[in-house]
């Protein structure tokens, strides 16, 4: 009778066998569907990543900007770039003139860009702007919002006095920024051909004033950029600027010394030529550029730019746009170097 139960015992257990060593467990595991699986199970074998190809491993952030680097210079030393008629260099000017610029557009000046979207994606347009600071860093920091700001990253065309183009190393440098002499069949070849002009009416008036009269618009000429915009057909934008009449405060003009070197002025300022080289740089003001709503002429016709009646209304307009403008920009600002 016992040995009966044993026996029982053994086959409802399946722990022991009739020679005594012990038999592998089997243990069923509940689930939905399948049959019982073995306590002792096979780990799943790990497969090694494939390693990268050497073209495939990332490089490091100064590798792949001293490639860049030594491709732009073997273009350049090669001749292996375009310039236009004028001798615009975009490459160039993406590449090292407006990088050189930047610093003082968002870290010094700390410019405020306003109305981008007034300028045009395409086509040619007139930009009209107020002009100050002794020195035309206002031209240079137009060029970089115009940039930067708008979506299509529009190059402006600046046009620029006589005197610009006859110093040895500015000359050359605007010339390669896309600038030209303020003349009305430059820019009227330029309207055409689909680029946005900017253009400073004011001239040396304006940015060569004494400190007192700043944020007063000079005489805007005879209103050549008027008539050259109503026989291209293109939009006037106007353009108010606050900020660049205290980077470098003129309160004196050494007249004799400006004759001896052929300048319309040689400012005298807070810093200049007090401080020598040190003088040169400018106060750290805070900038604010708008960009105002474009005055149409494509309904007017080409004849209509020999109206003097008609080219001096649409002059005072622009003028009076800007002033007022400017006034609203001034209202608004707290501190001259805060914003």
């Amino acid at each position: 009778m016992k040995a009966h139960e044993q026996q029982s015992r053994g086959r409802r257990g399946g722990t022991t066998k009739g020679n005594g060593m012990a038999e592998a467990r089997v243990i069923p595991i509940r689930g939905d569907r399948g049959p019982a699986r073995s306590e002792e199970r096979t780990p799943p074998t790990s497969v090694p990543p494939m390693p990268m190809a050497p073209d495939e491993q990332e490089k490091p952030g100064w590798e792949t900007a001293l490639e860049q680097v030594l491709e732009f210079l073997r273009r350049r030393l090669a001749g292996e770039y375009q310039v236009d008629e004028f001798g615009f260099d975009p490459e160039l000017t993406d590449a090292m003139l407006l990088p050189t610029l930047r610093p003082l557009y968002q870290r010094w000046f700390r410019v405020e860009t306003i109305g981008a979207h007034h300028l045009p994606e395409t086509g040619g347009a007139l930009l009209v702007a107020n002009h100050s600071g002794t020195l035309p860093l206002d031209a240079a920091m137009t060029t970089v919002a115009v940039h930067d700001e708008h979506p299509a990253h529009r190059h402006l065309r600046l046009l620029g006095a006589d005197l610009m183009f006859t110093l040895p190393v500015s000359g050359s440098l605007a010339r390669k920024a896309g600038a030209t002499l303020a003349c009305s069949p430059d820019a009227e070849r330029l309207m055409n051909s689909g680029e946005l002009v900017g253009v400073f009416p004011e001239g040396f008036k304006g940015i060569g004033k004494p400190f007192r009269d700043r944020y007063k618009l000079q005489r805007f000429g005879r209103g050549g950029f008027v008539s050259a915009a109503l026989r291209t057909g293109v939009p006037i934008i106007p353009c108010s600027i606050v900020g660049a009449e205290e980077t470098y405060p003129k309160i004196g003009d050494i007249a004799p010394l400006a004759r001896l070197l052929g300048a319309p002025y040689f400012p005298v300022t807070p810093t200049f030529p007090l401080l020598g080289p040190a003088g040169l740089i400018p106060l750290p003001s805070k900038w604010y550029i708008e960009f105002g709503e474009p005055i149409p002429t494509d309904r007017y016709t080409p004849a209509d730019a020999e109206d003097p009646m008609l080219v001096f209304n649409l002059t005072d307009q622009v003028r009076e746009t800007i002033q007022h403008t400017l006034y609203r920009l001034l209202s608004q600002r707290r501190n001259v170097f805060l914003g």
